[in-house]
């Protein structure tokens, strides 16, 4: 780990493939991110024109290893399906945030997250050795809090008007957390989840 972040390193399980984002992925990203209710709730636009904005500045903060990001493919078909991240990585700590999450609609509700999920949470904890991991969410948006719940994460409380999006509008801020005693449970949960899926 280095004293900001760590290099992104390519994670697979039966259900996807987490791949380091590099330049390769440009234009499969783009055509995922097409859906302007993807962003709806980010604090970027990657709809449209700003998804190449978007994605250079990804690129950048991976390279820095200021973050660490990946491009997610969905093994079901090969196809990349979004992006995930470690971000607010506080390697002194020894806590990191899953966040700036995003995905096509078409994988809503299936294996993807989960699956996703489940090896950032193993990596943080098994690999990284982390103490905590973060996620944090638009209090409107009722559906990704319900993800992150169902990973069984604890919802912690709220930042109020934590942050301003590329609509003008202020967000609240919703913060979960799992810690390094929780996770064998949620690990065991998660494996059931997606065995059952």
């Amino acid at each position: 780990m280095s004293a900001s972040g760590f290099p992104a390193v390519p994670i697979e399980n039966s259900a996807v493939r987490l791949e380091p984002l590099a330049e390769a992925h440009r234009e499969a990203l783009a055509a995922a991110a097409g859906a302007a209710e993807i962003w709806r709730y980010m604090p970027y636009d990657g709809a449209g024109d700003g998804f190449h904005r978007w994605f250079d500045w990804s690129l950048s903060l991976n390279e820095q290893q200021s973050e660490t990001i990946w491009a997610v493919r969905n093994l079901a078909d090969g196809a990349i399906v979004g992006s995930t991240r470690y971000l607010n990585i506080a390697a002194k700590d020894l806590r990191a945030e899953i966040g700036g999450t995003w995905y096509a609609p078409a994988v809503w509700g299936g294996r993807v997250n989960p699956a996703c999920k489940l090896m950032l949470l193993g990596h943080g904890f098994e690999e990284l050795g982390l103490n905590r991991i973060e996620f944090k969410t638009d209090a409107r948006n009722l559906r990704s809090q319900a993800a992150i719940a169902k990973l069984g994460a604890l919802r912690e409380g709220i930042f109020r008007r934590h942050m301003v999006l590329p609509d003008g509008h202020i967000r609240d801020s919703v913060y979960f957390s799992i810690i390094r005693e929780e996770w064998p449970g949620v690990k065991a949960r998660l494996e059931e989840r997606l065995a059952s899926a």
